[in-house]
């Protein structure tokens, strides 16, 4: 009876094991690297029925760019640790001297580099390295990634004239047959990339110059709610709550944004 005890929780303990577990999204998304205030935004970015959009595969080697605070980094790189490999292509946490860098830039990538650093063990092969277009646009060897991730980023590239650049970067670094996932805030007709959203017509448009082709969108991220007329863009709504207290409660109320989600291949 004893014996039978240890083994269960021999293996009661396996499973919790973000490594040992490896292949197993759920274990991924209730690992014991996720920050609280991430796994608490769970509800309104649908991690799991995203990443399942995407196909991505444990055994995959996925690109994300410009992790920034580690949501999506803290669920891919255990999903990942055991049979793939998590990438984050991410801010330069040691820009040239002559190269002006915000100060946020510097920290988000020295702190990806140390998140890793600290925990190698649950983590496996997971690494991390500058991408900031033009400066630094490779995103490494050609046809070599499986999957190439970004999630709300596509109307800072925008606002630089940089879009394209990355586009083409993400393209030549997947396999043929490799995926690029895009989730971005999903703009009204004619509305400025300033605001924080972009238009989804646009962004398959730039993909398709780039090279790919698109295979589905998905509404698993869309909040109809969500009237993109704020004082402050995109920033007004949660998490960011740009405007403080003013009109706080109306804009928890309606939540975050409403995002378009797409899946492109490279053929």
């Amino acid at each position: 009876m004893k014996k039978r005890t240890l083994v269960s929780a021999l293996l009661a303990g396996m499973l919790l094991s973000p490594l040992a577990s490896a292949g197993d999204l759920d274990s991924a998304l209730n690992n014991e690297l996720r920050t609280p205030a991430n796994a608490e935004r769970d509800d309104s970015r649908h991690p799991k029925q995203t990443l399942h959009f995407f196909g991505v595969k444990p055994n995959h080697t996925v690109i994300e760019l410009w992790p920034g605070g580690r949501w999506y980094a803290e669920i891919l790189a255990p999903y990942l640790a055991k049979e793939g490999h998590y990438i984050g292509a991410n801010f330069d946490a040691n820009p040239p001297k002559d190269v002006k860098s915000p100060g946020y830039k510097i920290r988000l990538g020295k702190a990806l580099e140390e998140w890793i650093t600290t925990n190698k063990t649950q983590l496996g092969n997971a690494s991390s390295f500058p991408f900031e277009p033009p400066r630094l646009s490779s995103l490494g060897e050609d046809n070599s990634a499986d999957v190439v991730l970004t999630f709300r980023n596509l109307h800072n590239w925008a606002m630089q004239d940089q879009l394209q650049t990355v586009f083409d970067s993400a393209y030549s670094v997947l396999k043929p047959g490799g995926i690029f996932g895009v989730v971005e805030h999903r703009s009204n007709p004619g509305m400025d990339p300033k605001s924080g959203y972009m238009s989804q017509e646009q962004t398959i448009e730039m993909a398709r110059k780039a090279g790919f082709d698109l295979v589905a969108s998905s509404e698993i991220n869309a909040n109809p709610k969500d009237t993109k007329d704020y004082p402050k863009g995109v920033w007004t709504l949660p998490p960011r709550l740009a405007m403080g207290d003013q009109d706080k409660q109306k804009y928890v109320a309606i939540g975050e944004s409403d995002r378009m989600t797409l899946k492109f291949i490279k053929k």
